[in-house]
């Protein structure tokens, strides 16, 4: 059967993002002022972030709000992305359940980052910002950033863990590409880099390290604001176009979701595509599921704590309820570059806490093997972040087939795989292998947690 593709109109496309803050049951506690450990003012953000992305984060009453034109036309050019049924996947897996997947792989940066990018570029540089910076992982908020920071007329300054730029070379020459400068992190560009490199000289990085040293640039550098690729509240809300379009998409298809599922690194993926349909289930009664599928390396939703933490490992950033390993937690060096954080975002923090979602944690050649049947099957070479999600939606597809229960199940293709072929290299070689982190390590590096 042949592969139909969902797509909406330029006039379907969503003009308002959706802020699941303002109608969750439990909101999110405050973050605090690391110093006085007093709940966080928006203007007390305004030294780091663009002021409107500071209102956004903390905004908890507004459910809707307006994407700027200048974004809207932006996103004009790249979006709707399709929804597709994944007939082939389904006749593989000889599964009575129907599975559709958003395609955020589409854009030309290759990834869903650059929803929030271009909204985070466009504030800046209407507030009269002329440098931004930022951290990334396996690159894609790295490339997404540049891209959207030169596309508004900003210099863009990178910080990406050092791991992954060996790991994955084209992507931060994919950011230079666009005009941005590209540091490993931890560097000796920094007073962070630094100590954590006089620490561990062999030290290679972490998502952590680079936000700490992406934030000491941005507040030691006139004009300059930080921008995050994930974690945080206000960037999550920017994603949630990704939900809004699948949601008017599975109408189209006369279906709804019984499951959603997204890989989970620090929740901007996951929230873009889960939030716009959990407001159903505590709005109108309907019982979705929705799963995040983090990797078993880096478990901190499965196997975390609920406590106030760092968002980085030098403790720059304010304190924020989040279930974490600990700031100081060093992942194993897995290729799934963007998933290796140490905490979830608040919102999500919150929900796992409520109950209202769930997480599973996937070995990495699971996920690899999960991303070969669906790039055999669909015809698309996943990128190892959102391989996991596709492991994920193979193991609720397969329980489907046991239970002889036809489900609606979604999940979100965050990005491509097409700059990660040395990670399949290494799998099809035989020389990836899974990384499980004792209960040993993760108590000892919450000890490191602030006690508040």
């Amino acid at each position: 059967m042949p592969q139909k593709r969902f797509l909406l109109q330029e006039s379907e496309i969503p003009t308002r993002w959706y802020n699941v803050q303002a109608e969750m049951p439990n909101k999110p506690l405050p973050p605090l002022h690391p110093g006085t450990h007093q709940p966080l003012k928006a203007e007390d953000l305004y030294p780091i972030f663009a002021e409107e992305c500071s209102r956004q984060e903390l905004n908890q009453t507004d459910a809707w709000i307006d994407i700027p034109e200048e974004v809207l036309d932006k996103y004009k050019s790249y979006r709707a992305t399709p929804l597709v049924r994944a007939y082939d996947l389904e006749k593989a897996l000889d599964t009575p359940a129907h599975i559709y997947f958003k395609n955020e792989s589409t854009n030309p940066l290759g990834s869903h980052k650059v929803n929030s990018a271009l909204a985070q570029a466009y504030y800046c540089k209407r507030e009269g910002v002329k440098n931004v910076t930022t951290e990334t992982g396996a690159g894609q908020w790295g490339a997404a950033l540049a891209y959207a920071a030169r596309t508004f007329g900003l210099e863009a300054a990178v910080y990406q863990v050092k791991i992954s730029m060996q790991q994955k070379p084209y992507r931060s020459m994919m950011m230079r590409t666009f005009g941005a400068t590209v540091e490993g992190s931890p560097s000796m560009s920094t007073r962070a880099g630094k100590d954590l490199i006089t620490q561990n000289p062999a030290y290679s990085g972490s998502l952590g390290s680079a936000i700490s040293e992406a934030i000491e640039l941005a507040t030691t550098t006139p004009d300059c604001k930080y921008t995050l690729g994930s974690v945080l509240s206000h960037v999550t809300l920017h994603q949630t176009i990704i939900g809004l379009e699948a949601e008017k998409q599975m109408q189209q298809a006369g279906e709804y979701p019984d499951t959603v599922i997204a890989c989970f690194g620090g929740g901007s993926n996951f929230g873009g595509v889960a939030f716009p349909f959990m407001r159903h289930n505590f709005n109108d009664g309907r019982t979705t599921e929705f799963i995040a599928a983090e990797p078993e390396s880096c478990p901190k939703l499965t196997r975390g704590e609920f406590r106030y933490d760092f968002g980085d490992e030098s403790g720059y950033t304010p304190l924020l309820p989040m279930y974490t390993l600990g700031h100081n937690f060093h992942p194993a060096n897995i290729h799934a570059g963007g998933l290796r954080y140490h905490g979830a975002g608040t919102i999500v923090s919150q929900l796992i806490k409520d109950r209202l979602m769930t997480a599973v944690d996937i070995p990495q050649t699971e996920a690899f093997r999960a991303a070969l049947l669906f790039a055999r099957t669909e015809g698309i070479i996943p990128a190892p972040e959102s391989s996991h999600a596709i492991a994920a939606t193979v193991r609720e597809a397969l329980k489907a087939k046991e239970a002889g229960q036809q489900k609606v199940i979604l999940f979100n293709l965050s990005g491509h795989g097409l700059i990660d072929m040395t990670a399949y290299d290494a799998y099809l070689s035989g020389d990836l292998q899974d990384y499980k982190v004792s209960d040993t390590e993760i108590a000892r590096n919450l000890q490191d947690v602030p006690q508040v």
